[in-house]
């Protein structure tokens, strides 16, 4: 049931690649995958409960590896136990792999950079990594770093939110009446349309090997954007040139 994940080029640390026929990095839904069960928790938590929940989430990929093909990184803010849940998931077998804790990593910078290079770097070169829930507006960022995927679920969050989201901004719609009486459904699909122009949009900077300058066109519209591009460049440069090419 493992999808095979071929790598076509880099731009920095971002990758464009095939996952079957698909090009990535792509949008996925939660119901077009096979998702092993996994025992999830909140981020920050003791590390007595993390261990725990790693164990069960190895215990419960090994049982459903032959019917799955994406697995849980689960661990929560612990990055030593993220990387034994990465590295025994491979070992079971798995190679596409979900990080867990999307929307508590997006608060929080640094532990994110860290979390998302640490992986990169002791991952298999045929995994792909998904990030299960984000702002259309961080996706440039979070692929430069090496994500391959994303859940469009979340654009049915943010619907419920009343929030559009835009490739440059979040807009509360019960504060900008940029649309007036707009279900639900139609936000949702306003949403998904927005995160689909915005991997289009990654794909032809990363085939311009431009993903840098979209990156950094993208940072001024948030602190989270800008404050997430700081940490990366000044901790983890080594990271983005490894496979930059020099002009």
């Amino acid at each position: 049931m493992i999808k095979k994940f071929e790598i076509k080029s880099h731009d920095g640390p971002g990758r464009i690649g095939k996952i079957e026929d698909e090009l990535s990095p792509i949008l996925f839904s939660k119901k077009d995958l096979k998702i092993a069960p996994s025992e999830g928790s909140a981020y920050n938590v003791d590390r007595e409960i993390a261990e725990f929940n790693v164990r069960e989430t190895l215990r419960l990929a090994r049982e459903n590896v032959e019917e799955c093909d994406v697995a849980v990184i689960q661990g929560s803010k612990y990055i030593d136990l993220r990387v034994k849940c990465l590295k025994e998931l491979e070992e079971i077998g798995y190679n596409g792999f979900i990080i867990a804790n999307g929307d508590a990593l997006l608060t929080n910078s640094k532990d994110l950079v860290e979390l998302i290079v640490t992986l990169k770097k002791e991952a298999k070169k045929n995994s792909y990594f998904i990030f299960p829930f984000t702002e259309v507006s961080f996706m440039p960022i979070l692929v430069y770093m090496g994500i391959d995927g994303f859940l469009t679920d979340s654009a049915n969050y943010y619907s419920y939110l009343n929030v559009l989201q835009t490739p440059t901004k979040a807009y509360d719609l019960n504060t900008y009446h940029i649309y007036e009486n707009i279900s639900k459904e139609d936000l949702e699909r306003e949403n998904i349309k927005n995160m689909e122009f915005v991997i289009k949009e990654i794909h032809a900077h990363m085939k311009n090997k431009s993903l840098r300058n979209l990156v950094e066109e993208r940072s001024g519209t948030t602190p989270q954007n800008i404050s997430t591009l700081k940490i990366l460049d000044r901790n983890h440069m080594d990271y983005l040139l490894e496979y930059t090419q020099l002009v």
